[in-house]
Order: structure tokens, then sequence, then C-alpha cells
């Protein structure tokens, strides 16, 4: 390429009738020229003793009028002809480089180019990302990328996706993300090792992450190859469930999905042993009633009273009836609390009745929702325990399970898994969290165990390799601390009251109006190094997200040598007709 063509073509001049700072400037178009938002533009200006300054920045907005009119009307007259008039276009430019750092405006009159590609690579900081993620293609239709710096922990860590529910394809962006870092070669050999937890909360759209999508067509495989990265699924992934209800054998609570999904449950003896009866109570509201003070004696009680029964989970307390389901627990809970003599044993006689009827009222209203997950009457089973272990994406179905029962798994696993990394007092291997409804664990006001955990990820996470992806319709009832903590920050189509919240102060306010009418795909992206924002295009999913979309996959022969049916449990690619964007 010669040296012209790096530069990039002359786009215009910089306009003398407006103000040009370091910072920002605005350039006449030449006629007939088109530059639209988010394409990168460069100036040049030579400095008594430093030479050549580049000047890059990215067009933040774009304005179009006629030159010589004085009257809204006039603008009838101009057409016909009769008054004279010109159209001048003229582009706001955001500087996001200054190059070497002298920081001086472009002159009036100076060329504007558009930015070639060493120019592009500058102003976006490319040239200085020693590992670059691709996160999508621009306005421009080249590749964007962000620092892995900024997501492995080295400098930063944690991302924050943002938008409206169904349209901002938040879940979609938040795979795509982990597949670019999976297979981008940023990670180098750790990629192989490097694990991910996706909670899933919105039907069976990601147990089939490990299926190719029979959807994707040409164009999209052409935007992957343009990204650098090779469309297909996730070559690992193991799906998690709760059990069915009412089933005797634990059967995961799937229709969909058949094979490499295991049921996950807690037993009654582990409830006991590791007192997981405070993610029972884990409504932001709960921590500040006066009833929270029993939860820990009683979780105690607990630790020290019980003793296995069998290899089922079973359990009993004392010489009290063996339990062998969460309500016969409860029960036995509420026999102790209620008892004038054993509520001594139990720490809460100096508590007054009102305090143990308000926790004991609680404690019941979990029966329902916990009872699957929390079991002393199954067969003993070694895959039951959610792990991250034995494959490369481990996803958690809750979307079968009520609300409580969701934060109490969301917050039992995060514990565990932010528990083995503490242990190992290693950052590597990384773990990433991919969390949506983020809002809903961790809100702004009030307090609560999952709350705790994921301030915990956020503030040491990085220290350790754990790397929270959540993702909420709204940042602004986040707890602040947790979006604080995001290194990079990505919002899809935004509700327009949302957009004019401060969490969202790092959108200039041109790219708050634009994500107000973002389609789906186009998300904008923030990370520390450069200044303003930029909207991409990720590509359509490669894997299949949703059972009509799933193609084959190769699976290992039935015991009876006869090749296993990939599909079995599938519904007919009719039984869903809706074929959203993303």
């Amino acid at each position: 390429m010669d040296e012209a063509g790096k530069a990039g073509e002359v786009v215009g001049r910089v306009l003398g009738t407006q103000t040009a700072t370091p910072l920002t400037f605005w350039v006449g178009l030449e006629p007939g020229t088109v530059v639209q938002l988010d394409e990168v533009i460069a100036a040049r200006r030579e400095v008594p003793g430093r030479g050549e300054v580049l000047i890059a920045g990215v067009v933040t907005n774009v304005e179009a009028r006629h030159e010589g009119a004085a009257y809204d009307s006039d603008v009838f007259l101009i057409v016909q002809g009769v008054l004279p008039a010109a159209v001048v276009e003229s582009a706001e430019v955001t500087v996001t480089r200054v190059e070497p750092e002298v920081y001086v405006p472009p002159l009036p009159g100076t060329e504007a180019r558009r930015a070639g590609e060493d120019d592009r690579r500058r102003a976006l900081y490319f040239d200085v990302m020693e590992r670059r993620v691709p996160v999508g293609l621009g306005r421009d239709g080249e590749p964007v990328h962000l620092n892995m710096d900024f997501l492995d922990g080295t400098r930063g860590a944690h991302v924050s996706i943002s938008g409206i529910s169904g349209v901002a394809t938040k879940t979609s962006f938040a795979t795509f993300l982990l597949y670019s870092v999976f297979n981008s070669g940023a990670l180098g050999a750790e990629a192989h090792n490097t694990k991910a937890l996706i909670f899933s909360v919105k039907g069976e759209d990601l147990l089939f992450l490990d299926h190719a999508n029979n959807r994707l067509d040409e164009d999209a495989r052409a935007a992957y190859r343009k990204l650098g990265l090779t469309p297909g699924p996730f070559q690992s992934v193991h799906v998690f469930a709760p059990p069915r209800p009412g089933d005797p054998n634990g059967t995961p609570h799937v229709s969909a999905r058949t094979q490499d999904v295991s049921p996950f449950y807690w037993t009654l003896a582990e409830f006991c042993e590791e007192e997981l009866l405070r993610y029972v109570f884990a409504d932001a509201e709960d921590e500040r009633a006066q009833y929270t003070m029993l939860i820990g004696q009683v979780a105690a009680r607990l630790k020290h009273a019980a003793g296995a029964v069998g290899d089922g989970g079973a359990v009993r307390l004392g010489d009290g009836p063996v339990c062998r389901t969460y309500e016969d627990l409860v029960g036995v809970i509420e026999d102790a609390l209620t008892d004038e003599d054993a509520r001594r044993e139990w720490g809460a006689q100096l508590m007054g009745l009102g305090t143990v009827n308000a926790f004991l009222r609680r404690l019941r209203s979990s029966v329902r929702a916990l009872s699957p997950l929390l079991r002393g009457d199954l067969p003993a089973r070694a895959d039951r325990t959610i792990s991250t272990s034995r494959t490369q994406v481990t996803v958690v179905d809750l979307h079968n399970l009520p609300e409580r029962a969701q934060r109490f798994v969301v917050g039992v696993v995060l514990r565990g898994e932010f528990a083995d990394k503490e242990r190992t007092g290693s950052a590597r291997p990384l773990l990433f969290v991919v969390l949506d409804e983020l809002n809903k664990y961790a809100p702004r006001e009030g307090g609560s165990p999952i709350k705790e955990i994921l301030l915990d990820v956020a503030e040491r996470g990085r220290s350790l390799g754990v790397i929270l992806i959540g993702a909420q319709q709204t940042a602004s009832e986040v707890e602040r601390r947790i979006v604080a903590n995001c290194a990079v920050r990505v919002a899809g189509r935004l509700d327009a009251a949302e957009a004019g919240r401060g969490e969202y102060g790092w959108l200039p306010p041109a790219a708050r109006a634009r994500a107000t009418i973002a389609r789906p795909g186009t998300m904008f992206v923030g990370q520390p190094e450069i200044p303003v924002p930029l909207a991409v295009e990720f590509p359509f999913p490669a894997w299949a997200t949703r059972p009509a979309e799933a193609s084959h996959r190769a699976r290992p022969p039935a015991a009876d040598g006869r090749a296993a049916d990939p599909f079995a449990g599938l519904g007919a690619a009719d039984d869903d007709d809706e074929v959203p964007p993303f």
C-alpha cells in the first residue's frame, strides 16, 4: 500500500468558523463526500521543534445545512432556484489520540482524511494492544478490538452489559465475547484451560452452545473470518439442570437436550455442614430485618448437631427423626424454635416470639421453591455437584426454578467457585462468570449474601482470576461499586429514560441518543484506553441458540454399537417459528 493509501482519502478541511481544540474539531466536507458517525478521521500539523503531529479521532456528530438561508421557509425558494444558497455538510471529530503527545489543535484549512489502516490502528490504540480480542465490526466494516489486559485482570477486569430485555441481545454479545476470548489467540496457550460459568435464566436458549447454528449464512461466516475467527460452536460444554419434580431418580428437568446434562442438587448433609441456610434468605430487603440475627445461630446449630444418615444425604439432628426431605428439616427446626426448652439450645432464648415467627414464616415459604434442590431421598451420584473443572463451558440452567431458588443456586455456586480460587491462590486458569439480571442479584439498595459475593468478585476477583460478565436491563439499579469496577462497559438498545442516567456518562450525548434506536446486534463498547465508545456490530451466533437451530454434532456410538441420535429429545424445526435476529 502506498503512503496515500495508508493516510486515507481527503474528506474535507478543518473549519475555521468553529473553534478547534486539542480535544475536538469540526471538518467541512468536500462536495459529494459522505462521512458517517463512528468513522475515524485524521489531521496533521507541523509543530516547530516537534515535527509532524497526528491528531486523530472519531466522528461523533454530522450536520447538513443550507448556507445562505435566513428563514425556515427559504428552503423552498432555494430548491426552486430563486434564492442562492449552498448545501454544506460538516462533521464533529472527538479526538482520541495525539501522537506525539503535543496537545495542539489542527489549524483551520488543514486537510482532514478518512483514516487509512495505519492511522486507524493508531487512533483506536490497536497498535499498542499486544493481545487483542475482536468484539465486532465498526461502521467502516473493519474489526474493533478490546485489549485483553482489561479483561483478564492484568490492568483491569469485568464487563458490564446493559440494554432492554429481548432487544439489546445482551446474552448473545456475552457468549460472542467468550467465543472470541477462547478462539482469538489473545490468551495463547492459556485458552485451553480457561473456563466459563454461565447461568441461564431465560428458557433453554443456552443449552446448545456446542451445536453449530444451521441458520448461519455466508455473510455471517465472512464476518467471522474478517474478525480472525473460525465460525463454529463451543467445543466443550456441559449443562447442569435441576431435578425434575417428583422424579425419584433426579432426572434433569430439561426438555430439549438429553446428552451431556447432569442434575444438580445439594444433600441435606451438605446444607447443614456448609451452613447454606443464609442463602435461603437471599432477598435484599431481608438483610435489614431483626430476624436475620437468628439465621447464623440456626445455621451453626445445624452444622453442630446434624449427622449424616446413609449415603443419600439424609440427616438426623440429635435424637430427632431422620430428615430425608427439606420439608422434614424445616419441620424439625420449627419444632425446636417453638419449644421453650429447645429454643435455648438453638440460641434463640433472648429473641422475642415475633422475631422467631418472622424467621419461621420465611423459612416455611422456602419449602416449595427449594425442595427439588435440597435432597436426602435420592441415590448418591458423583455428577450432581456443579463444577467448572470438567469442561471449558459450564451452563447452569435456572429457568425452571422459581426466583427464590435461582437466588439460592447463584449464591451457593458463586461462593463455592470463589472459595476454590481463594484456596488455590492463583489467578490462573481464568474463570469467566456470565450472570444475567445482575440488578436482581446485586441491587443498589439493601444487602444480601449474594450481593456480598458479587461485590467480592468485583473488588477482589481480578487478583484471583474470576472475571464477571454481568448483564442487566438497568445499570442504574445495580450496586455502584460493581459497575465502577467494570473496566469494559457495553450498551445495546436502551430505554430513553435509562439512557439519561448518570451511569451512562461514558456515552457521549450523540451515542446516548443512538442507543435508544440501536438495532439488535449493535453495541456501544467503552474501554479505558479509548476515550470514545465505539459502535460495533457482532456477527450472528455460530452456535445454536434454540433447538430448531441445532445442527448435527458428532457423538460416540451407543452401547449397542449403533450411532447415537444427537437430536433425541429435540423439538422439530417448526416447533419454534419465531426466528429473532439474535
